[in-house]
C-alpha cells in the first residue's frame, strides 16, 4: 500500500487547485461509511502535457496502471507481493479500506478512498493503523454516532489527517509552510454528513455546518479561515449534537 500512497501524494505534489469532497454515510447499525473523492483531472492534463516521456513510463506509467474499481489495500498489497503484516487487526483493516483511480476519456483525474461499514472498534484500530500509514482521511469520521444520535466536535473541522499525509512526503522547509502549500494545493474541500434516517433535530451552530435537505448537512470549509488565528466566527460551538428519527 505503501506505493500506492506514495503515488496519491505525488499526485497533490505536481497538481494545484485540487477539490476534495468527502462523504460520511451514517448507518442505523452505528456503522459508518465514508468516500473520499480527490479531483485533479485538469491539472493531470496539464502536467502530463509538460512531463517527459522518461517520467510518464515511470511514476505516471504506475498511476495509470491503479484500478479503475474499489480494491481493498489488503488486494493491492497481495497483488504487488508486498503484504508483510500477519496482524489479523490489521489484515481485518485493510480489508476494510478500498480505494481506485478516475480516469476521464482515459486520463488520468483523481483518486478516490473508501472506508466501508466501519465500526466504533474498527475506528480504535484505524487509529493504530494510521500511526505508520498516513491516509487522507476525513477527521469527522471519529465523531461518535450510535445509531440514532451523532456527536460532533468541531474540533475536527480540520484537515489534520491530509496534512500529516502531506508533511510525510514534503521537505523541512515544505513542512514549515503548511499553511500557504494547503491553500496553493486544494481549491475547495466539503464533506457532507448523509444519514439512513430523517434528521429530527440539530443542536449547536457552526459557520461552516449547514443543513442542506432533511436526511444530510454539509461542512465547507474555509481553509483562510482555519489558517487565520484571528479569525472570528459568527457561530462557533465546540459540540453539535444531531439526532435521527
Amino acid at each position: 500500500m505503501k506505493k500506492t500512497i506514495v503515488l496519491f501524494l505525488i499526485s497533490l505534489f505536481i497538481l494545484q487547485s485540487c477539490i476534495v469532497n468527502s462523504e460520511i454515510v451514517y448507518h442505523k447499525d452505528a456503522t459508518t461509511t465514508t468516500v473520499t473523492d480527490i479531483d485533479n483531472r485538469a491539472f493531470m492534463a496539464e502536467m502530463k502535457a509538460m512531463t517527459p516521456d522518461s517520467l510518464k513510463q515511470g511514476e505516471f506509467g504506475e498511476m495509470d496502471k491503479l484500478p479503475t474499481t474499489w480494491t481493498s489495500i489488503y488486494e493491492l498489497e497481495k497483488q504487488e507481493g508486498k503484504l508483510k503484516t500477519q496482524n489479523p487487526d490489521s489484515i481485518k483493516i485493510m480489508k476494510k479500506i478500498f480505494m481506485k483511480s478516475k480516469k476521464e476519456n482515459n486520463e488520468a483525474a483523481g483518486f478516490a478512498f473508501k472506508l466501508e461499514h466501519f465500526s466504533s472498534n474498527d475506528y480504535q484500530s484505524l487509529k493504530n493503523f494510521t500511526k505508520e500509514e498516513k491516509l487522507p482521511l476525513d477527521q469527522n469520521i471519529f465523531n461518535n454516532w450510535d445509531g440514532k444520535t451523532l456527536t460532533i466536535s468541531t474540533e475536527n473541522f480540520n484537515l489534520k489527517n491530509l496534512e500529516e499525509a502531506i508533511r510525510t512526503k514534503s521537505s523541512k522547509e515544505e513542512a514549515e509552510k503548511m499553511e500557504g502549500m494547503m491553500t496553493m494545493f486544494f481549491k475547495k474541500i466539503e464533506t457532507t454528513l448523509k444519514f439512513e434516517n430523517k434528521i429530527k433535530s440539530i443542536t449547536g451552530k457552526h459557520d461552516w455546518l449547514k443543513q442542506i435537505d432533511n436526511y444530510s448537512v454539509k461542512i465547507g470549509y474555509d481553509l483562510r479561515t482555519m489558517y487565520d488565528k484571528e479569525a472570528k466566527f459568527k457561530n462557533d460551538d465546540k459540540k453539535i449534537i444531531i439526532v435521527t428519527e
